[in-house]
């Protein structure tokens, strides 16, 4: 699959020479343990097991995203929508760190996404937040007018009509920032709640970022349109999946989704 590379405005200092900021599907790069893709059954390297999520379809584990997935045929998936507050970051004095929170269409069995969310950062012992939008393969583009805090109330969608996606975003209950766009091979096959950590990229290769220490986020309202049918992460029909974040093959657990709560549109993602 491919990776989606793009440039984060306002935080290029913290990234290494040559090196972009990455957002890559759940396919690249990551790892996968069990359930996604084929083979099936839990386990990897070194006797790790990937934990299984209590009332998940199928749990499943990567080395970078943490959260809930519906996968659905080529065509299916024309909305998602959620909400979660800004986690309030710890930072070490030394280095830089990365998490982003959005929610998205695409990217779990395809290499496109269409995304929405919040990154924060931490570069020597401080905190920043931003929010965007993303249509790869299109670069990100930063909402550079909206303002993001530890403790704001984030609303985002994406949804899908005739052609052309439409990501939003509001915070504290303000005004909506949006953005469309047509996104040549979308496969709207998924519907996706993510913790992610980003990757380093130069032009020859990528590496993960380090997770930033976000506590624990948690998302709610949180739906999807899929055949038509809207409802919860877990409504019948759907095909969930719960997603571990995990440092590799043999663990440790970098993040940690919680089983699905009130009726199915909530759950929270925990730091390791």
């Amino acid at each position: 699959m491919l990776v989606a590379i793009f440039v984060i405005p306002g935080i290029a200092a913290a990234i290494p020479s040559g090196a972009n900021l990455s957002w890559a599907p759940f396919g690249a790069p990551s790892v996968e343990l069990a359930g996604h893709g084929g083979g099936g059954g839990h386990g990897g390297g070194g006797g790790f097991t990937c934990p299984t999520i209590s009332g998940a379809s199928s749990s499943v584990c990567s080395t970078n995203w943490a959260g809930w997935a519906d996968t659905a045929a080529n065509g299916a998936v024309t909305s998602v929508s959620g909400a979660w507050t800004v986690p309030s970051l710890s930072c070490p004095k030394h280095g830089t760190t990365y998490v982003a929170i959005w929610v998205g269409i695409d990217g779990y069995s395809s290499s496109t996404v269409e995304q929405t969310g919040v990154l924060g950062e931490c570069n020597h012992g401080a905190a920043s937040y931003a929010a965007w939008y993303e249509f790869y393969p299109a670069a990100m583009v930063s909402f550079s007018s909206q303002s993001v805090a530890p403790g704001d109330s984030v609303s985002a969608s994406v949804s899908y009509a005739s052609g052309v996606y439409t990501a939003s975003l509001s915070v504290n209950g303000q005004g909506a920032n949006t953005a469309s766009s047509a996104v040549s091979g979308a496969l709207a096959s998924s519907a996706e709640w993510i913790v992610e950590r980003p990757a380093l990229c130069t032009a020859t290769s990528c590496r993960l970022s380090t997770l930033a220490n976000f506590g624990s986020t948690g998302f709610t309202a949180a739906s999807a349109t899929i055949s038509g049918t809207t409802g919860p992460i877990d409504a019948s029909g759907f095909s969930d999946v719960a997603i571990t974040m995990v440092g590799s093959s043999t663990g440790p657990v970098l993040a940690e989704p919680s089983s699905l709560a009130s009726g199915g549109a909530s759950f929270t993602v925990a730091y390791s």
